[in-house]
Parts: C-alpha cells; sequence; structure tokens
C-alpha cells in the first residue's frame, strides 16, 4: 500500500510538471504572438493596420472645403475654466494661453487670411458695457467675430450692445440672459444670419453645475472672405 501510495504521488508530480511545462509553452506562444503583431504593426505605414480616426484641423473629423476656415470653440464651465477658441489649428483664446476671463471672450479675425487681428475680453458682471460697445463699433467689414461666454456675459448688457451683435448676424443674443452659455461666429457686414451659434439657459432644473449650464461646443467650417 506504502509502495502504491508513493507511485500515485509520483505520477500525480509528473502530470502536474507535464501541465506546468504545457501552459508555460502556451503563454509563449501567446507572448510570441503578442510580440510580432506589434513588430507587424510598427512596420506597417501609418495608414494600415490602424484603428485610429484620422482626424483634421482643430480636432474636426472632416476636412473643409476649399475656401473655409475650419473652427472650433467651447463656453467656458462655470465660473472655473475659462473657453477655447481655435482656428486654422491655432489656439487663439484658452485658458493656457491666458487671455481669457469673466463675461464675453472675442477674437477678430481676418476674413480673407484667417489672421488673429486681436483678442479680448469684457466683464458683464463688475464691468461697464462701454468699451464693449466702442469695441464692436470699430470692428471693420469682412472681420470674422468669434464669441464665447465665461461665467456670467449678460448682466451688464443693453440694448445697443445687443443691436450690434446681431447685426454680426447673431440672432440669440437678445435672449441670453445671466450665467447662459452662449457661443457664436459672425462677421462684420454679414447680410444673412449666421448659422454658427449656440445657446443654453441657466436654469437650476437643467444645469449640469451647481448655478451654471453644461458647456457648449460648436466646430465647422467658416467661409473664406473672397472679394
Amino acid at each position: 500500500m506504502i509502495r502504491a501510495s508513493g507511485a500515485l504521488k509520483l505520477a500525480a508530480l509528473i502530470v502536474t510538471f507535464l501541465l506546468a511545462v504545457f501552459l508555460t509553452f502556451q503563454l509563449l506562444e501567446i507572448n510570441m504572438d503578442f510580440s510580432l503583431g506589434n513588430v507587424i504593426a510598427r512596420s506597417m505605414p501609418a495608414n494600415e493596420g490602424s484603428t485610429k480616426p484620422v482626424t483634421y484641423k482643430c480636432g474636426l473629423t472632416k476636412a473643409c472645403p476649399k475656401g473655409h476656415f475650419a473652427f472650433k470653440m467651447a463656453s467656458g464651465a462655470a465660473s472655473v475654466v475659462g473657453p477655447r477658441m481655435c482656428l486654422e489649428d491655432k489656439i487663439l483664446m484658452s485658458g493656457v494661453k491666458n487671455n481669457v476671463g469673466r463675461g464675453i471672450n472675442i477674437a477678430l479675425v481676418n476674413g480673407k487670411t484667417g489672421e488673429v487681428i486681436k483678442t479680448a475680453v469684457f466683464d458683464m458682471w463688475a464691468g461697464d458695457v462701454g468699451p464693449f460697445i466702442k469695441f464692436l463699433k470699430e470692428i471693420e467689414d469682412g472681420t470674422v467675430v468669434m464669441m464665447a461666454s465665461f461665467d456670467d456675459p449678460a448682466t451688464k448688457l443693453n440694448d445697443e450692445a445687443r443691436k450690434l451683435v446681431t447685426d454680426l448676424g447673431s440672432s440669440i443674443i437678445n435672449s441670453v440672459g445671466f450665467r447662459d452659455n452662449w457661443i457664436f461666429v459672425g462677421g462684420k457686414g454679414i447680410k444673412t444670419k449666421s448659422p454658427f451659434e449656440q445657446h443654453i439657459k441657466n436654469s437650476a432644473d437643467t444645469n449640469k453645475f451647481e448655478g451654471w449650464p453644461e458647456v457648449l461646443e460648436m466646430d465647422g467650417c467658416i467661409p473664406q472672405r473672397q472679394d
């Protein structure tokens, strides 16, 4: 019985050993497959064997047609994160650039070349609407105007200021109120209403952040001025 028991233990050890060897080879084979796959993937051209989506200027999912500027922008998030504006893969305004602030953030762009003319911020909570009105009146024809809210864009807005923004192509500015989020792309001398505008009301029932609505994002292709 003792010898039989020893034989069984030996047989069990042999089986266990063989199983361990088999599993080791299986793991080595799997690891080899992964290694070969990585080598093959690295050796293939960038457009083969890759599932990473192609992105275009400013992170758009498709390229803009010839004669258009690619843009992407976002409003501020509550009173914490400032808005962000990108045009033709160039960041015009952002918290990282340290050129955004509470109120209405504006970037003026040459409608022919896409070059930035100037950026500015107007505090519509504790500031004066006068400088904002003066700024709007001095915008030259053919200028692309990008605007984004941060914290509160409307408390100091008056009828004159809203009319000047309406003249730039806005169809929503008259509805923008305290702590609303709003983003807009228009132009001086525009003959129609701009298709690039979004607005979300500050509402206790729908706000994503306490006291503020969710962030707005918008992208698209702005027609280049041809004349």
